[in-house]
This record gives structure tokens, C-alpha cells and sequence, in this order.
């Protein structure tokens, strides 16, 4: 009876493990689909029917307005993800030396950001853009389009990279960053070289949170920016009025450096984790 209920889970986890992933899996086989081409233009319209191998897909999103959207897609999330972490991660360090009372008012308000729907926060930053940009106009200024999306962007990612480094910041002892100042370190260089290091895996994870962030938005950037080259408005400009359907290959090509990034940093963890354990041992068996 054991047994049966130890395969029970097994065949659980699997089926919700396959109901995760068939979808990602299914679009990644299909990422290599030949598709049809007329008049010189692939139809990306029958997803459904295999037609064959190729490399083709993979080639197009380099060209035209899927290029123009990928490369502008990928540089506001790399941007968002350095300015997001290292805004958060001074935020996470300043509200983790706080009092109890004041660290609870100021954690409350920085959740707000991510309970709030995305229909309620990209429509408060285009009233807040068209405000700041009829002010600007009194002296023939305004806020680009690039520069809105980078500003909405970092603004909703800081609260991810917060709470993603205080948990570390948590397990660090105080202790660390007060030996370092006693060992003739200024409180820049004993922050630099003493906390920074011990809570590198909740920087990393706050760093990754950012980038995933601002690839997967779609409202916040359809409502700030009359941008229309953005990668998550290009593919829904095609998909609810193009003809020609969306290139799979598109979210295959931003799929594979999120895993990348994901087992590089769970990699680096699984290493210091046995660093440490290593460590353990040569010190109990020192006392021994």
C-alpha cells in the first residue's frame, strides 16, 4: 500500500510537471516547423500541421520589425535588469536596517507594485507621462518613447529585486559587515567586499526576477509607449491583426538565456552550498 501511494505521487508530480511544460516543449518542437512560404513571406498560421525541418524560423526573427523588436525588447530588459538590481538591492540593504515598525510601513508600500493589476499600473503611468510631458512642453522637452518604457519598467521590477535579497540579507549575520569594519574597512568597502558577496545568490535571483519581468510585460508597454516596436506588442499586433501569423521562434529565442541564466545561478548556489558544507566538516573535525 505504500508503494502504491509513493507511485501515486510520482505519477502526480509527472502529470503536473507534462501540464508545466508540454506547452513550452510544444512550442520549441514547433519553433523548427517549415512553414509555408508565399510571396517570399512565411505563414505562420497552421501551427498544428508538421511540414518538415528547418532553420529558417530562426533566421527571419533577425530581420525586419521582428529584429527591430527583439534587439529593442532585449536591450530595455538588460538595462531594467543592472538598474532594477542594483536600486533594489540598496533598498533591500537600507529597509533591512531598519526598525520592526518602520521596515513593516515600508515593506507594505513596495508590495503594492505587485499586487496591483497591470491594466491599473500601466494606465497610472501614462496619465503620469502625458502629465510630465504637457509640463516639459513649456520648454519644448518631453520623455521619449524608449525612455517611458525603461522608466515603467525598472519602476515595476524594483520591488521584485527587493524581495528577492531580503531574505538573504536575513540569513547574513550582522556580525560580517561589523568584523569587516574592525579589520580597518570603510563602511563603503566593508559593504562592498563583506555584504555584497554574502548575499550575491539573492542579488542574481533579484537580477534574473527583473529581466523575466520586463521580457513577459505586455499592458504596462502597450499603454506607456506609442512605441508599437516592442517584442510582447509586435507579437500581439500580429497575432489579433496580421494575416501571417506569429514565428514560434520568437519566444523560443527569449526562452533559452531565461533557463540559461536560471541553472547558471542554481548552479553557482549548488556549488557555494557544498563549499560551505566542505568547510563545516574541516572545522568539526579540527575540534575533534
Amino acid at each position: 500500500m505504500k508503494r502504491f501511494g509513493r507511485s501515486l505521487k510520482y505519477v502526480y508530480l509527472g502529470l503536473m510537471l507534462l501540464f508545466l511544460y508540454l506547452p513550452i516543449l510544444y512550442l520549441i518542437l514547433f519553433s523548427f516547423n517549415d512553414f509555408p512560404v508565399v510571396r517570399r513571406s512565411r505563414m505562420y498560421t497552421n501551427i498544428g500541421k508538421w511540414n518538415g525541418f528547418t532553420l529558417a524560423n530562426y533566421g527571419d526573427i533577425f530581420t525586419g520589425d521582428a529584429g527591430s523588436a527583439l534587439l529593442l525588447t532585449l536591450e530595455i530588459a538588460l538595462i531594467t535588469g543592472i538598474v532594477a538590481t542594483i536600486i533594489g538591492t540598496a533598498a533591500a540593504i537600507g529597509i533591512n536596517s531598519m526598525k520592526k515598525r518602520s521596515r513593516s510601513a515600508i515593506l507594505s508600500v513596495s508590495q503594492l507594485p505587485m499586487v496591483n493589476p497591470d491594466l491599473v499600473t500601466g494606465i497610472t503611468f501614462m496619465m503620469l507621462f502625458v502629465f510630465v510631458n504637457s509640463m516639459l512642453a513649456n520648454v519644448n522637452m518631453k520623455i521619449g518613447d524608449f525612455a517611458k518604457l525603461l522608466i515603467a519598467h525598472i519602476s515595476f521590477s524594483i520591488p521584485y529585486v527587493i524581495f528577492s535579497v531580503l531574505p538573504r540579507l536575513k540569513q547574513s549575520s550582522d556580525m560580517l559587515y561589523e568584523a569587516a569594519l574592525d579589520l580597518g574597512c570603510s563602511p563603503l568597502e566593508a559593504l562592498w567586499k563583506a555584504v555584497i558577496p554574502d548575499i550575491m545568490p539573492g542579488i542574481s535571483s533579484g537580477f534574473i526576477m527583473a529581466i523575466t519581468m520586463s521580457l513577459d510585460d505586455f499592458v504596462v508597454s502597450y499603454f506607456v509607449s506609442d512605441l508599437r516596436s516592442n517584442l510582447s506588442i509586435y507579437i500581439y499586433t500580429r497575432a489579433a491583426h496580421g494575416t501571417k501569423g506569429v514565428n514560434p521562434a520568437l519566444a523560443t529565442i527569449i526562452f533559452i538565456p531565461l533557463v540559461a541564466m536560471l541553472l547558471i545561478v542554481n548552479l553557482r548556489r549548488l556549488a557555494k552550498e557544498r563549499e560551505y558544507e566542505i568547510q563545516n566538516r574541516k572545522v568539526n573535525m579540527k575540534k575533534k
